[in-house]
């Protein structure tokens, strides 16, 4: 049966048996009803909020909560195989997706890059889940042409007062810091006059706006910045040299945007749907669906053979472009084949949640789902970014 290879499918060597014991008997355990069903209705980046900071306040209690960090810094000291083997152990057990930017992006940025008291300051809330992270990058008229930020930010002693916009700012109407690049210099090429800053949500001056999305949820937002007042402590490098940490901390993202995890959980789901309607579908629905699995099984092997520290390596340039390349657009083919397999009940709106009808409310998430996963490939580059960036790598080996 389809349905049964998803869920019993494994390659567990003698090793991991050990390991997977202790991760499935802390996940029975912890994953609590209301937990599992958060994470099986998570149609965003990252499941309810409340939900997602729970999880994360177990997994930090664990120890678990940052498994690619350095030990010295909180990690857990797993090698890259137990890190996938423990992803897909929640992915199986619906666990909350994390709204983690903090975790996944700017903590290894602030490991490698920070300054000693920057990393005292911001790496242990991280840990803990009392910070939460959003990324001001993206401006209007400056998305995937980020060097066309224009929001200034002037030096003034020993602050920095910004203004201007961010625009698709995922979380941070629930976010109380944000990481951004602003611009210092006109002068010279637009990369090198941008910094780096790390700014408190409730700075005065600063406004964050809603923007709904396609399918009426509510994760991205504006933010406007009207001389807001940033310590210089809190600039990550030297001033002008914004752009050397954005592209570090994106390649740090990339790798993490999509991990393989994220596309099990929702191939496991179709799966498990599409085994159940399997009277009314056509055969060839389920031969895109083992395509689907086979390319999965392949994308796995390339995460663990290329990233075999579980991060992008500053040395390497392109491997976390390939990574986010292959994994968005996968993770969107498996979200539409779920759309496809819904039927006339996947022209069901959010709004049908409120009929209490099992149809309707599948076909409405299911739909959401794939309506929102079409941002995969725009943020943290385009897919067409990506493949510039690889291509030119390749024309200059």
């Amino acid at each position: 049966m389809v349905a049964a290879w998803s869920q019993d499918r494994t390659d567990e060597t003698r090793d991991d048996g050990a390991f997977l014991a202790g991760v499935r008997a802390f996940l029975d355990r912890a994953l609590t009803p209301d937990l599992r069903q958060a994470g099986r209705e998570t149609i965003g980046v990252h499941s309810e909020i409340g939900a997602a900071r729970l999880w994360h306040r177990r997994l930090y209690r664990q120890g678990w909560i940052a498994p690619a960090w350095p030990v010295a810094h909180g990690g857990a000291g797993w090698t890259a195989r137990q890190r996938f083997l423990f992803d897909r152990e929640c992915a199986r057990n619906d666990a909350p997706v994390l709204s983690a930017s903090g975790v996944r992006a700017l903590g290894p940025l602030l490991i490698e890059q920070g300054t000693p008291a920057q990393r005292a300051r911001y790496l242990p809330a991280i840990l803990s889940g009392a910070d939460l992270w959003c990324q001001g990058f993206s401006e209007p008229g400056a998305g995937s042409d980020l060097a066309a930020i224009s929001t200034r930010a002037v030096r003034d002693g020993d602050v920095y007062r910004v203004t201007g916009t961010k625009i698709w700012t995922t979380g941070a109407h629930h976010s109380n810091r944000m990481f951004a690049i602003v611009r210092t210099d006109d002068t010279g090429r637009k990369q090198q006059g941008m910094t780096f800053l790390l700014i408190d949500m409730d700075s005065p001056g600063l406004t964050v706006r809603p923007i709904p999305g396609l399918a009426g949820d509510h994760e991205f937002n504006q933010v406007f910045l009207d001389d807001v007042r940033v310590p210089v402590a809190n600039r990550v490098g030297a001033e002008h040299e914004g752009w050397a940490m954005a592209k570090r901390l994106m390649a740090l993202a990339r790798s993490n945007n999509t991990p393989p995890a994220l596309v099990r959980r929702v191939l496991t789901r179709t799966a498990r749907d599409m085994g159940a309607m399997r009277d009314r579908l056509e055969p060839s629905m389920f031969r895109r669906l083992t395509a689907l699995q086979i390319e999965l099984d392949a994308y796995e092997q390339q995460e663990l053979r290329t990233l075999p520290g579980g991060r992008a390596d500053a040395s390497d340039p392109v491997t976390p472009s390939v990574i986010k390349l292959i994994g968005t657009e996968l993770h969107q083919k498996v979200a539409e084949l779920a759309m496809e397999a819904e039927g006339p009940s996947s022209a069901a709106a959010l709004s049908a949640l409120a009929l209490g009808l099992a149809t309707l409310d599948h076909g409405a998430r299911v739909t959401a789902k794939h309506v929102c996963v079409r941002a995969a490939t725009i943020y943290s580059g385009t897919s067409e970014t990506q493949r510039n960036l690889i291509a030119g790598w390749l024309l200059s080996a």
